[in-house]
Order: C-alpha cells, then sequence, then structure tokens
C-alpha cells in the first residue's frame, strides 16, 4: 500500500524517516525539519499508525513492501533510509529485500533480532480506555497511569488520541497493532541476504536495544556498518538528543 507522508524541504539527497511503535511521521518533525535545510525529507506513517490505511495485518515483510511502493510512488528513490526501532527493523528489512530503493541505511536503537515481547500492557491499556465521555487528554492520563507509570510514556501515547467535536477516538489500529506485537517484537527469517551500501546503527548509551553480542548478525546482514553511540540517551535517541543524534546523522547522509 503507498503510505501516509509528509515532506520536508525542497532540494538534496531524499531521506525517508520511519516511526517506531505507536508512533507517526509527526514524531520526526523537529529533526525533520533541521534536515531540510540540506535534503528531501519524507516522513511516513507505518500501516495502522498515523493516518496511513488501516488493515488486518501488520508484518515486517508486508511493512517492507508497503516502504518500497511509497518510495517508488514518490520517484524519488533510490533514498537514504532512516527509522527508529520498529521503523528500523522496518527499513532494515527493505533494505535487504528490496536493496535498489535504499542508497544508504540508518537504523535507530534496533538490531536484526528478536526481543521479548513489549508494549503489550501499553496496547492493552490504550484499547481499555473508556473515551465515551472524555473532553480532556487528562482523563486518558489518568486512566493509563498504572499500566504506563511513566509520565512521558504517556505524552507519547497520548500524541494518538484525537479528541475533537465527535469526540474522542485513538489514530492506530490498536486491535491489529496487539494482535502483531509478538511478530513486531521479532525479526522475520531473512538467512542468506546481506545489503551492501553504506549502513549506520546509531544507538542510546542508557538504550539495551543494541548490544555488543549483535554485532555479528548486524555485520552478517549489512557487511559495511558502522557505529554511533549517543551517550546520554535511551531508547528514543532522537527525542531525547536531538542535536547528538543530528551530529551523528548527518555526515553520515553527505
Amino acid at each position: 500500500m503507498k503510505l501516509s507522508v509528509t515532506a520536508y524541504g525542497e532540494t538534496g539527497t531524499p531521506v525517508v524517516v520511519m516511526h517506531g511503535l505507536f508512533g507517526s511521521g509527526r514524531n520526526w518533525m523537529t529533526a525533520a525539519r533541521r534536515l531540510a535545510d540540506r535534503h528531501r525529507v519524507f516522513a511516513f506513517d507505518l500501516r495502522n499508525h498515523g493516518t496511513s490505511p488501516h488493515v488486518e495485518t501488520m508484518s515486517y515483510p508486508e511493512m517492507a513492501d508497503d516502504v518500497r511502493e511509497t518510495i517508488e510512488s514518490l520517484g524519488v528513490g533510490p533514498v537514504a533510509l532512516v527509522g527508529h526501532s520498529m521503523g528500523g527493523k522496518t527499513a532494515m528489512l527493505t533494505a535487504l529485500q528490496y536493496p535498489v530503493v535504499v542508497e544508504r541505511l540508518v537504523v535507530v536503537d534496533a538490531a536484526p533480532v528478536a526481543y521479548p515481547p513489549a508494549f503489550v500492557e501499553y496496547a492493552r491499556a490504550m484499547r481499555n480506555a473508556d473515551l465515551s465521555s472524555i473532553t480532556r487528554r487528562a482523563e486518558v492520563d489518568a486512566q493509563l497511569a498504572d499500566a504506563v507509570p511513566t509520565p512521558g510514556t504517556r505524552a507519547f501515547l497520548l500524541q494518538n488520541l484525537i479528541l475533537d467535536a465527535d469526540g474522542a477516538r485513538w489514530r492506530p489500529n490498536l486491535p491489529v497493532i496487539e494482535a502483531a506485537l509478538p511478530a513486531i517484537s521479532g525479526w522475520p527469517a531473512v538467512e542468506g541476504r546481506r545489503y551492501d551500501g553504506p549502513t549506520l546503527f546509531i544507538y542510546g548509551g542508557k538504550s539495551d536495544y543494541v548490544q555488543q553480542d549483535h554485532r555479528a548478525t548486524i555485520a552478517a546482514y549489512f557487511p559495511h556498518v558502522r557505529y554511533a553511540e549517543v551517550p546520554e540517551a535511551g531508547h528514543w535517541v532522537h527525542a531525547e538528543r536531538l542535536d547528538d543524534f543530528l551530529a551523528a546523522l548527518t555526515p553520515f547522509l553527505g
């Protein structure tokens, strides 16, 4: 499917940025505006997120095919493909399966490995929230507090809440996302494939998503890999330490 796209910048080489689970292209707005001084930046909403279509299935092969189709429809490829977390796994698989559309690859705090299933409680709490008489975001925030104790995480999730004249509702396709979480936490079987383009893994020093013992697996898929650590960042590297993140990313984009 063709994904929803927000474009920034008029000239320069094309850069596609992709969000993580429960995110949207809007999460990249500040970084994209900074990058737009030198690049044409396209922020994608992945399926079942943001304003992209809601569908009944959600696997990495499907998402990679969505990305390929959308890049081809824009007529801007090959691109520098940048993805965070779930978007990073989608970017990796896109590069492995459709290298013709990926000029270079940037993976932000993710590795081509299976992680323990996470965020199930978040999805369930969002889906079970009573939105029938909501007039303020604070009312939903209070409902999420037990399952999502960290205020910053709740604020991130609440970016997905639409509150308008028609009432309150969630923008993502929560039932499908919740059902797909085991696959999203995992990594598809793509043994024997490799991407030979320039590749950069940027990771947070306070995150454990990219570990030393992942590097042999990463190198098998991406032999021209290099790494950049942002020491003071956790998992949401580009949100927590934007200047440090851009200092690592910008030279690689050229």
